[in-house]
């Protein structure tokens, strides 16, 4: 082998070796960083736009997108599957997966058998009237010989029950049919889900309305807040589910991915 040969051989080798070195060196880098924790998510997909199926049997909506900015601020793996609203929360009891997202409200039947997140998501509760109603206080005094609609059976009717003893309440089966009768001027308000109410006011019909106010500070009306529901033993998992939420809350992450498919706050 002459000189040159040999010269090109050790700088062959030269490059293997430091190749080699690097690979190990990756490979070990690999091994050391710990592997994400996963997490099994069960979402509906039925209960758009918080959450549904596309086209292609992907889940999206809400809760999806927040969902994966939670995980992200968990440093977790979050691995999502559709489970129908039927025994959602018996397959989180059994173990089928570690968490529900999906818009499960908060109350004390449920509190017995899972736990819960902080919520992640409230529904205010919120009266609107005509466009040039002469309503400007929905106290109950402020209310009192006003026809107010609602519907039957809810939260909103068993509230203005209690409190708003000298107005007219009539109910419905459907906000929809409330919200009619406002509109042909049968009725001088609605009480309801201010989601609901908001998107009527936002279609062809609803021009004829506008939101008077939320339910008033004082008579409190209990609004709805749903959470991520969680076995009762996993304090930890809860605590990490508390903290990512929070923080989604502080620094905008929330807000953007609300503004995406709601107009109002649902903090």
């Amino acid at each position: 082998m002459n000189a040159l040969s040999f010269g090109r051989h050790l700088t062959l080798l030269a490059g293997f070796a430091l190749g080699l070195g690097s690979s190990l060196s990756a490979a070990a880098q690999d091994m050391a960083a710990p592997a994400k924790p996963v997490i099994r998510v069960a979402v509906e997909g039925a209960y758009p736009p918080f959450n549904y199926m596309d086209q292609s049997g992907e889940l999206q909506g809400f809760e999806v997108d927040l969902l994966k900015a939670l995980c992200d601020a968990m440093k977790a793996e979050c691995l999502l599957t559709q489970h129908e609203w039927d025994g959602i929360i018996r397959g989180l009891i059994n173990r089928e997966y570690d968490a529900i997202m999906s818009s499960l409200e908060i109350n004390e039947r449920r509190r017995k058998r899972i736990a819960f997140s902080i919520p992640y998501y409230r529904i205010p509760a919120s009266f609107i009237g005509q466009r040039d109603t002469d309503i400007d206080r929905v106290t109950p005094e402020g209310l009192a010989e006003k026809k107010i609609g609602t519907t039957d059976r809810s939260d909103h009717a068993a509230y203005l029950e209690q409190f708003y003893n000298s107005s007219e309440i009539q109910v419905y089966s459907k906000i929809e049919e409330a919200n009619l009768d406002l509109l042909t001027g049968r009725l001088d308000a609605v009480f309801g889900d201010k989601l609901a109410l908001s998107k009527f006011l936002e279609s062809r019909e609803g021009a004829c309305c506008r939101i008077i106010a939320d339910a008033p500070a004082d008579p409190a009306f209990h609004y709805q807040a749903y959470g991520i529901g969680l076995r009762l033993n996993d304090q930890d998992l809860k605590a990490r589910f508390d903290g990512a939420i929070a923080k989604a809350m502080a620094d905008g992450t929330y807000d953007r991915i609300r503004a995406k498919y709601f107009s109002i706050d649902i903090k």
